[in-house]
């Protein structure tokens, strides 16, 4: 049996309203954060700064939409990187068309390969985090809150997770790793300090029994790691004060 059917159910009697989905793709691009835009080409909006992401379909659940946008208006594929639910935001005035519920996801993705518009989307750009923190870009909807939201989760999610490693190839030296806590903190971590923390932690990294070529980064060869089994650290890493 169903659920119990009520007849005096009317949905009309209800305010109608629709869900979207918006997506915040980072990537590291010469020790710079980068988060991946479109430029709109349809109104509202129209030749705005937007996120990637789009209108959730009845036939479809979020997961799915959050997929399919992104490849419509970026071409990146499922397989590029792992989206992940952040939030939600309902502001009643957020979108000028109608009453819409967005549900943010972000993702990681090293060596981001060049994005190309589609869709209503005229096309895409890696564009540097310093310049949305710095005001000079509009964003269309709340997508600037949004985004601020997301980079927060990531420089948070760096203390007590091992994503960082999600910014490196699946083979990378500490000093790799390092420079991605340098980067997307925005501050400078002790190395010595971060390679005996990172050595210490169970599960971070494990060793790959490689180096890299002499000279090929300048100086002696470097011992090559890949991600280990654990997800969260204990103790977490400190994030350096910005004073």
């Amino acid at each position: 049996m169903g659920p119990e059917t009520n007849l005096d159910y009317d949905p009309h009697a209800f305010p109608p309203f629709a869900v979207t989905v918006d997506i915040v793709v980072m990537t590291i691009i010469e020790n710079d954060l980068r988060v991946l835009l479109i430029r709109r080409a349809e109104p509202p909006f129209r030749d705005w700064w937007a996120l990637p992401g789009g209108f959730v379909r009845p036939d479809e659940d979020l997961d799915t939409a959050a997929v399919r946008e992104l490849g419509e208006e970026t071409s990146i594929s499922e397989e590029a990187g792992h989206l992940e639910q952040f939030g939600t935001y309902g502001h009643p005035d957020r979108d000028p068309r109608m009453r819409v519920v967005s549900v943010g996801y972000w993702a990681i993705i090293p060596d981001l390969p060049n994005p190309r518009g589609g869709s209503d989307a005229a096309y895409a750009e890696l564009v540097p985090v310093a310049e949305l923190e710095s005001g000079r870009i509009r964003l269309a909807f709340d997508h600037d809150r949004i985004i601020t939201d997301a980079i927060e989760e990531a420089r948070s999610s760096l203390e007590d997770t091992t994503i960082a490693t999600r910014f490196c190839p699946s083979e990378f030296t500490i000093t790799d790793l390092r420079r991605v806590y340098d980067t997307v903190w925005g501050s400078e971590v002790d190395p010595g300090n971060f390679q005996r923390k990172v050595k210490k932690t169970s599960g971070f990294l494990e060793p790959v029994n490689q180096t890299t070529r002499s000279g090929e980064k300048g100086g002696r060869p470097a011992a090559l790691w890949t991600k280990g089994s654990a997800e969260k650290l204990s103790p977490p890493l400190a994030r350096p004060s910005l004073n």
